[in-house]
């Protein structure tokens, strides 16, 4: 595990250790959480109140998400231009790489907030304006165009909410709790999407409603979560130096050779996520296609196929982050959870079947779950200056954002080789990420060296 002296941290790392001078600490304010005018590693444990708000919030964030990812858009391309199931790639990359470049601009803008309310705080409700704006937007769409830019819209905004709530965690903490929490708060992004398409299929007789429904649960928990739980003031907090246009440009990224952790870890999480993309982006159209159903009664089997994966997602969490915690071990689960995906891949890959399917299925969300939850943790353990965690969570999640923009695009090419009429060539897709996934879990195991 890492060692959380600062100083030892920062000697380390070859830099000038700085330890807070005293009476810089506040008074302790909302859940009786530290704030600081310098922010350093987080020591007070977060109450289990407050965990529990912080995981209904981040289920909400999770359910606005990904119902329009995992099905919404997909019934929206076959009423607006059925046949052509490639724009799903298309519109999905276009959002990701819309909010790619604006990320990084949020996240120092979240850094340098200063307010009564705190630095995350504001974003929370800034995110899931634009993101409810974006459901409406793509529910009443009169073609695709209109859809892809609801999604720019939905995707960025909901975005901002969830990361607004992950540089929350890092701001507060502690390495003792990080396995566990991140266990928490990813098992609520597994279920929420499983219940959110449940939800959307029950009203499927309305597109809009598929749409503002998941939209309107995830607003209001997400609303509710600053209320009940206050971020705390962040005026008192110093701030990082002037904001100029080089430091804007350079905030886009990181040096590596300076914090060589963050770098590994950064691409063997951005190889792991292209394969995770390459096997879900088209899952709607997969079990259509393997199954033989028309794409609007698909919803039925993804939620039932969910609904079983809920049980291998809340098992990898609590292995994943619990477990990781007790024997102080990360690197390990990872790499299992690398393992457990491509086995996963390939039985869907070869899948013709619906029990086939469930098994795959299990599988990869069983290694999703693990795999997000531990490296979570290791984010949290090699962020390099925690006065600037907003613009390296962002740096980080480029990791996740460029896969899902990219990957969905080249897939979007991978079926189509050696397609044989109207049937795409999944069965290469699902092992081309097997491949990926397997590769991304390597860099990590061998390459990160600062945690165990």
């Amino acid at each position: 595990m890492p060692n959380n002296d600062p100083k030892a941290r920062a000697l380390a790392d070859g830099l000038a250790a700085a330890e807070p001078l005293p009476g810089n600490e506040t008074a302790l304010e909302g859940d009786g959480l530290p704030l600081a005018t310098a922010p350093g590693e987080p020591t007070t444990p977060m109450s289990r109140s407050y965990i529990f708000w912080l995981m209904l919030a981040s289920f909400g964030a999770s359910i606005a998400m990904m119902v329009p990812l995992s099905y919404g858009i997909a019934v929206r391309i076959t009423e607006l231009a059925p046949g052509h199931e490639e724009v799903l790639g298309y519109i999905t990359g276009t959002a990701q790489a819309a909010y790619l470049v604006i990320s990084p601009l949020v996240g120092i803008w979240s850094d340098r907030t200063r307010s009564r309310f705190g630095r995350r705080s504001p974003f929370i409700y800034l995110g899931l304006a634009i993101g409810v704006v974006g459901a409406v937007v793509i529910g009443l769409a009169p073609n695709l165009l209109i859809v892809g830019a609801g999604w720019v819209l939905g995707m960025s905004g909901w975005s901002i909410a969830g990361a607004a709530l992950q540089t929350l965690q890092a701001d507060k903490l502690p390495e003792k709790q990080r396995g566990k929490v991140a266990a928490l708060t990813g098992l609520m992004t597994q279920v929420a999407p499983v219940l959110g398409i449940g939800i959307a299929y029950a009203v499927s007789s309305s597109t809009l409603l598929i749409f503002l429904v998941p939209g309107v649960i995830g607003a209001l928990l997400l609303a509710i979560f600053p209320l009940i739980k206050p971020e705390g003031s962040s005026v008192s907090l110093a701030r990082s130096g002037e904001m100029t246009v080089k430091s804007v440009v350079s905030s886009y990224g990181f040096n590596a050779r300076k914090y060589p952790d963050f770098g590994w870890n950064w691409v063997g999480r951005f190889v792991f996520f292209v394969g995770l993309y390459f096997n879900t982006t088209f899952g709607t159209f997969f079990y259509s296609q393997r199954l033989d159903l028309p794409v609007r009664e698909v919803a039925g089997i993804v939620a039932t196929v969910g609904m079983i994966g809920v049980v291998a997602a809340a098992a990898g969490a609590i292995v994943g982050g619990f477990l990781s915690d007790k024997l102080q071990r990360r690197r390990l689960f990872v790499m299992l959870a690398a393992l457990l995906f491509v086995g996963g891949a390939v039985a869907e890959a070869t899948a013709w079947s619906l029990p086939q399917i469930i098994a795959g299925a299990v599988l990869m969300q069983l290694a999703i779950a693990v795999f997000a939850t531990v490296d979570q943790a290791i984010i949290y353990a090699i962020l390099p200056e925690r006065d600037q965690a907003g613009r390296y969570m962002a740096v980080t999640q480029f990791a996740q954002k460029i896969p899902s923009a990219v990957a969905p695009l080249i897939a979007g090419v991978v079926i189509t080789i050696g397609a044989v009429g109207a049937e795409k060539n999944y069965t290469l897709l699902y092992l081309v990420g097997a491949a990926f996934a397997l590769i991304g879990g390597l860099i990590i195991l061998l390459k990160v060296k600062s945690v165990r």
